[in-house]
């Protein structure tokens, strides 16, 4: 089998990348990504010399290249994590939110109709479904959308279109909305690693207004054998959602992370709370779980051990991300080669 991954330069794609080739090693695997700021060939320079494995930078959001590189590859299916994901990054600038995760997917369906209905798979977020109260119960995937940031608006815009091309042109399409991933490659904006990385460096570590607000945490290999399932033998047309049964407030984030790195509550910084911050999001997986026999593996204190010690033996990956030298990497390997 043939399979088309976008944005597969960024921190869930490449790990579905690896896993996948270490997983079913006769297939073929196409890796299309624009190489934004988060995308960084780097996560996959092991791979670069494997005959099964392509790279094709490709900026989802432009119809033609979205158009050439399918028919060209004419894969068997598709799997697209292409995707701006950053809250912050959405207040700030939503336009390209828009473009990426609306425009973009819209190209893509086009092409996979156009070219027989090629198999497609969305991977999505627990954010469409907006924020939970305390006792609410978890989201599945009969709750209603509630968008509450022009990122989760974006890629609830995204889930219906894809729906919308299964219904209408009858494209074989399946949807998984995950909650917060967390593993290596995962890019150091983010909360998990800026905080493991800026301890590594001993700066301290800011804590986002009162440090409640909850998250349902997902080992990102544990997220990829959903994937592979929901692909295989998932029913077409209908959504999945995949969760690590984890909820964690940050302040609970924070202070894991500081005892499993013999740190102390000093090196915490309180900052003011960001703009449309949800309060709790949490996934009940169970028709995932009753129809294909999935639950995720890795527990979250194992899997915050593996994620820590991954950077202390990494440090060289992330510190030329915070320096902004792994964009020369690019530069080097690829930009001759358009």
């Amino acid at each position: 089998m043939k399979i088309l991954i976008t944005g597969g330069a960024g921190f869930i794609g490449s790990n579905f990348i690896h896993y996948w080739i270490k997983n079913h090693k006769d297939d073929e695997i196409v890796n299309i990504d624009a190489l934004t700021y988060a995308g960084n060939l780097a996560n996959l320079k092991d791979l670069e010399s494997q005959e099964n494995y392509k790279f094709i930078k490709v900026n989802i959001s432009q119809k033609q290249e979205v158009e050439e590189v399918i028919s060209s590859e004419k894969p068997d299916a598709i799997v697209h994590f292409a995707a701006e994901s950053h809250v912050d990054r959405s207040i700030l600038g939503p336009e390209q939110f828009i473009q990426t995760n609306v425009i973009g997917t819209f190209n893509l369906l086009e092409s996979a109709r156009q070219n027989s209905n090629i198999r497609f798979h969305h991977v999505s977020t627990d954010e469409v479904f907006g924020s939970l109260g305390p006792d609410d119960d978890a989201f599945d995937e009969e709750t209603p959308y509630d968008p509450r940031s022009p990122y989760s608006a974006s890629k609830a815009s995204s889930d219906h279109l894809v729906r919308s091309y299964f219904h209408t042109f009858g494209l074989p399409i399946t949807i998984s909305n995950c909650s917060n991933n967390y593993g290596p490659y995962m890019f150091p904006e983010k909360l998990m690693p800026l905080f493991i990385t800026n301890l590594i460096e001993e700066k301290k570590i800011p804590l986002y207004g009162d440090g409640l607000n909850i998250r349902d945490w997902l080992w990102v290999e544990d997220h990829c054998q959903a994937i592979d399932l929901i692909l295989q033998k998932g029913k077409i047309g209908e959504t999945y959602c995949v969760g690590g049964d984890t909820e964690k407030n940050n302040k609970e984030i924070t202070y894991k992370i500081l005892e499993l790195m013999g740190k102390g509550e000093e090196m915490i910084e309180f900052v003011a709370d960001r703009k449309g911050h949800d309060k709790r999001y949490a996934i009940n997986f169970s028709k995932l779980k009753n129809e294909l026999g999935w639950e995720p593996q890795v527990n979250f204190k194992e899997g915050m051990k593996i994620m820590i010690d991954w950077y202390q033996k990494n440090q060289d990956w992330w510190k030329t991300i915070k320096s902004g030298e792994y964009m020369k990497y690019y530069k080097k390997n690829y930009e001759n080669r358009e």
